[in-house]
């Protein structure tokens, strides 16, 4: 199955309401933020082994 993707100016549409949801977050709930974000897009995503792809590329040179 293949997925659409975004164009570089939506990836930084993404980038930027990201980088201000973390901050309203505030550090000692970024993590959990991001972990309950992870888990609506898996859910989204509705595609296990595209998940674990996206898992495993987001590790790369961390």
């Amino acid at each position: 199955m293949t997925h659409p993707t975004l164009s570089i100016g939506g990836l930084e549409t993404v980038y930027d309401a990201l980088a201000t949801a973390i901050d309203q977050a505030g550090p000692d709930k970024a993590q959990l933020f991001l972990v309950k974000l992870a888990l609506l897009n898996a859910n989204a995503l509705a595609d296990e082994n595209l998940v674990q792809a996206q898992i495993a590329a987001a590790l790369l040179d961390l």
